[in-house]
């Protein structure tokens, strides 16, 4: 896991036109234009071959003509709340823990500029991904009507950063 750097911006557009459709995937200005916003970041996972059990080597090496696995953008934002605008990792490697990894991380960044919460949004009817945030401890808060290019509607998940710091010990 290491922050992204321009040198990645045609690797990681690459990966979000593989991971989500036409009318939800990013443009390369779009994605340029919230790599560039005030407070946000990206972080990217790069094949770590010693950590990789043998059963799932060479699915790794079949995701890989790059070797960015996935990659996460994320933002501390004005109002003091933190927001992922997209976590993607590529198919082949998907269920290796690389989202986990690069969502955690994100978090804690989050943590660290004082956001108390992180927001996102996914289509409806993405239930890999709410199955993902679900277990991440992320709740559905609302629906935005006609959110994606092609009419179809999101929901706003939200997650405490706050709860999830140690708790603070009480003197005795």
């Amino acid at each position: 896991m290491r922050d992204f750097c321009p040198a990645d911006f045609e690797a990681v557009w690459s990966i979000d036109q593989q991971c989500f459709a036409r009318g939800i995937s990013y443009s390369r200005s779009e994605l340029a234009t919230y790599l560039r916003r005030p407070g946000a970041f990206a972080l990217v996972a790069e094949a770590d071959e010693s950590r990789v059990a043998d059963q799932d080597r060479d699915r790794l090496h079949e995701a890989r003509p790059t070797p960015i696995l996935g990659f996460i953008v994320a933002e501390a934002g004005s109002r003091g709340s933190g927001h992922v605008i997209t976590i993607d990792v590529v198919p082949s490697a998907r269920g290796l823990g690389i989202g986990s990894r690069l969502i955690r991380a994100a978090e804690d960044r989050l943590r660290a500029a004082n956001c108390p919460t992180v927001v996102l949004e996914t289509a409806v009817n993405n239930r890999v991904a709410l199955s993902f945030y679900r277990a991440h401890d992320y709740h559905i808060v609302k629906t935005i009507p006609r959110y994606y290019s092609d009419g179809l509607d999101a929901l706003v998940l939200r997650k405490d950063l706050l709860s999830q710091c140690e708790p603070a010990k009480l003197p005795k």
